[in-house]
Formats: structure tokens, sequence, C-alpha cells
């Protein structure tokens, strides 16, 4: 990428940049609600001192592979390429074989670690040891801080290459710095709330269990994607604001005035 572009600022008299810029910005709010949602499941195993430095970390590993990708835009637009055909009919391509790029097995390697993560953290939560063993020095069940950032950030490049492909799909290639400054700003925003997040999965089970089972939809939803065959994203965050509104009628419904409410207590798997 020629550097120059990066630090070209023609654009600020440009309308339709600063329309694609604040685009720019509910989208990857949107999609960094994947971010949050992981995020605090696991910050949430470790002790509670170490939880909210867990979480600011997890965003700036978050933000650091997106500005990256983004300062090396050809050669993620070379990982679309195909480098493996499988026997099957490509989706969207009629009389096509159905090719597979880099950038498609990340994504389907990523939703496959999603749904086996996801199913893990609810084996544990419902079907764990009952009589789990003291938590080590690193966390709790031996859950250590670093193990904690390095799974937040290998599945972070999976979902930085869906918020590029997005991103590239609205800029021109040129306007690098929108690109870059969406980015910044969609984090600053979720940085603010992601404490307030984690707080009330931690303090709602149920939540946390609903919040785990999005993880599960989003894994399958990146495998189907990674073989090419299409889902609206609208449609998938439709499902999961709609579930987190029938929640929520949930938890006010259960909590009558003035009655402490007494949420099931989930329990922490061994390591």
């Amino acid at each position: 990428m020629n550097l120059a572009s990066l630090f070209d600022f023609s654009w600020v008299t440009n309308a339709s940049a600063w329309i694609g810029l604040l685009t720019l910005v509910a989208l990857e709010i949107v999609l960094g609600i994947d971010n949050i949602v992981f995020i605090s499941i696991l910050a949430g195993k470790l002790p509670a001192d170490q939880q909210p430095k867990a979480r600011k970390m997890g965003l700036v590993l978050a933000v650091i592979p997106r500005i990256l990708l983004l300062l090396a835009l050809p050669f993620v637009l070379r990982l679309t390429e195909p480098v493996l055909f499988l026997p099957f009919a490509d989706p969207n391509e009629a009389g096509q074989k159905l090719g597979l790029s880099v950038q498609d097995l990340i994504v389907i390697v990523g939703g496959l670690f999603l749904l086996a993560k996801a199913t893990h953290e609810i084996h544990g939560k419902l079907e764990g040891d009952e009589h789990t063993q003291a938590a080590g020095a690193g966390g709790k069940g031996g859950v250590t801080y670093s193990s904690v950032l390095v799974q937040i950030m290998l599945l972070n490049i999976v979902f930085s290459l869906d918020s590029i492909v997005t991103a590239i799909g609205m800029i021109p290639p040129e306007q690098v710095m929108v690109m870059v400054l969406s980015v910044l700003i969609a984090t600053a925003v979720m940085a603010v709330a992601v404490n307030a997040v984690s707080a009330f999965v931690e303090k709602h089970p149920t939540v946390k269990m609903l919040a785990l089972s999005f993880l599960l939809l989003i894994g399958t939803t990146l495998i189907i994607e990674g073989f090419h065959a299409h889902i609206p994203k609208g449609y998938v965050y439709f499902a999961m604001a709609f579930s987190v509104f029938v929640e929520l009628l949930n938890i006010k419904v259960r909590k009558p005035k003035g009655v402490p409410s007494r949420p099931v207590v989930l329990r922490e798997p061994r390591a």
C-alpha cells in the first residue's frame, strides 16, 4: 500500500467519505458485539481484579490486527483467490467447482473454533465437576491471564477479516484513513461499554447461556459463509436482538418489586 494514501486527508472535504465513516463506525460496533460477548465470557473466568484489564487488553488485541490488515490491503485482497477446490458446485458460480481461498479457510477454522469453545463452555457451566478444584495462582480453575489473551487474539484474526472485507466493500482503497478511524472510534465506544456488558452477563446466568448460544450461532454462520453460502447478517443480528429483548422481559418478570433475585449459580469447569 502507498503510505501517502494513509496520510491523505483530502477526503475530509468529501461528504460521501463522512457518510461512509459514520456507516462503518455503526457496522464496526454491530460486528464488535461478537467480540464483546467472547471477551466478556473469557475474561469472566479470571480473578475479579484481572477481569477489567483483560477486557481492555482484549479490545486492544481486536484493534491491532484490523489496522495491520488495513495497512496491508493488497495482501488481504490476494487472500480471496482460491487455493483449494472441492468437488462440489459453488452456490454463487453456476457450473463452477467450489474454490476455497485462504480467507475462506481461516473463517471456517474460526467458526469451528467458536463452535468447540462455546460447546465446551456450555457443558462446563451445566455439567461440569460439582467439586471443582480450588483456583490456582492463575485464576479460576487454573485459567491464566495469558491463555485468555491468546484465545482472544486467535479469534480476533477471524473477526478482523470479516470486518476488513466489509470495509473494503464500502470505502475506496485510497481512503484507508477513513477505515482506520472507523475502527478506532468503534473500539473506543466498545471500550466504554465492555465492562457494563460483562457485569450484566456475569450477574445473569441465563444471559451468559444466551451469549454462549450466540457464539454457536455465529460459529455456524462463519462455517456456512466459508463455503460461499451467504447468510444476510441482518437476519442473524435481528435474531440475536430479539432473543435479548425476550430475555430482558423474562428478567423483569422474574424479579418482583422488593424481592431480591436469586439466579442459578453456574459451575466453573476445571482447566
